[in-house]
């Protein structure tokens, strides 16, 4: 109730909250026809690319004999057979992932822009942000799946083990024409990560922010941040919880809701855990804790995923710049970030420059005292921006 509270009585872009986000039939105006259209073309494959995912089943029985003997070309060629369809599918599951970045980044387009507020973008054209939060019900279902799925990365390193070993034969490879060595390359790129898919929508959105420089940053940051918490006020208020038609709409806000938090944290300057961030993180945690455990474990390990990752490239972050820090002469002014001391050498990033200028500017600091405590601040929080 507290939070309810909280959200129903705050101003401006915190107000997002206060209306209800109709998952199950929102329905596009005249104004949302054109981009509704576009992404719904791909939406419409969806399904069928979880389906096929949920049933590749991989040919580890095949390759373990054709491992096993070498010498038996009959294995061989078994194996090859029948990897070679395999990775026609694991093809078509990489292209759909381009499909659905081009169809984010004109959603992202279409809520974001002026001159409304991204809440009122969300309030206003709700079946745009429907469609919005069915690709990231899709993302991190597609994850899901191939986290658990160890066939998918072995079939493929044994497929281009063996287009390579061919090339070398120069034998014909029946394989080579679907996928060449190029899109291979970015294949392994794409499947090498826990959560391929979430990682091409995080560079998408990281993407979208960086080509629309005229486009403030907030206008993103705050349509995810808006996102996330609709979703957590409508699972935590029986009034909006009880208009849920469908039970499986419970479960389809809580992935939302994670996953427009995973890329908040990947786009906002400070992250999605700092104090300071426009989620509510005790709340949303808080949400998915009062769920079956059975049926949000996925989710918490996701937000543990992105929790431990960000600390861990904390540390590798400083311990560079300390060894920078080391070769560098003449340097008189150091920060302390979590006991460790830093150069103050390190605003020579450019990205950081340009954050510590925001920082500075905004709250008209002046004289050394007051820069170091600036830098300290973006210490501390800027290195959740380069995940």
């Amino acid at each position: 109730m507290g939070n309810l509270l909280k959200v129903l009585t705050c101003t401006d872009l915190e107000q997002g909250p206060n209306f209800f986000l109709d998952f199950e039939n929102a329905q596009p105006t005249e104004s949302e026809k054109e981009i509704y259209n576009q992404v719904n073309v791909v939406l419409k494959d969806a399904e069928g690319i979880l389906e096929d995912l949920q049933s590749y089943r991989g040919a580890g029985h095949e390759i373990r004999e054709a491992i096993q003997h070498p010498a038996d070309e009959k294995l061989q060629e078994k194996a090859w057979g029948a990897v070679v369809p395999l990775v026609g599918k694991l093809k078509t599951f990489y292209e759909f992932s381009q499909r659905l970045e081009a169809a984010l980044r004109g959603l992202l387009g279409a809520l974001t822009s002026t001159p409304y507020s991204p809440t009122q973008h969300l309030e206003r054209e709700q079946a745009l942000a429907k469609q919005f939060a069915e690709i990231l019900h899709f993302t991190l279902r597609f994850d899901e799946l191939k986290m658990t799925n160890p066939a998918i990365q072995n079939d493929f390193s044994y497929y281009r083990r063996t287009l390579s070993r061919m090339r070398i034969n120069n034998v014909p490879a029946e394989g080579e024409n679907e996928v060449n060595n190029e899109l291979a390359n970015r294949m392994s790129l794409f499947y090498a990560e826990a959560t391929p898919m979430l990682k091409t929508l995080s560079d998408a959105t990281t993407k979208f922010v960086s080509e629309n420089k005229n486009l403030p940053i907030e206008n993103t940051t705050d349509c995810l941040s808006t996102m996330a918490s609709v979703c957590r006020v409508m699972l935590e208020t029986p009034e909006y919880r009880s208009r849920f038609t469908n039970e499986e709409t419970v479960s389809f806000c809580l992935r939302v809701m994670v996953g427009v938090i995973i890329l908040y944290d990947h786009v906002h300057p400070v992250g999605a855990f700092a104090k300071t961030s426009k989620i509510d993180m005790k709340g949303c945690i808080k949400v998915l804790k009062d769920q079956p455990p059975n049926s949000v474990e996925g989710l918490l390990n996701a937000l543990r995923y992105v929790y431990v990752r960000v600390h861990m490239y904390r540390k590798k972050i400083c311990k560079k710049m300390l060894q920078n820090a080391n070769i560098t002469k003449n340097m008189s002014m150091y920060v302390h970030v979590r006991n460790m001391k830093i150069s103050f050498c390190i605003i020579s990033n450019p990205a950081f420059k340009y954050w510590l200028q925001y920082f500075y500017n905004k709250e008209s600091m002046g004289g050394a005292t007051q820069m170091k405590k600036a830098v300290s601040f973006l210490c501390q929080r800027f290195w959740l921006s380069f995940f």
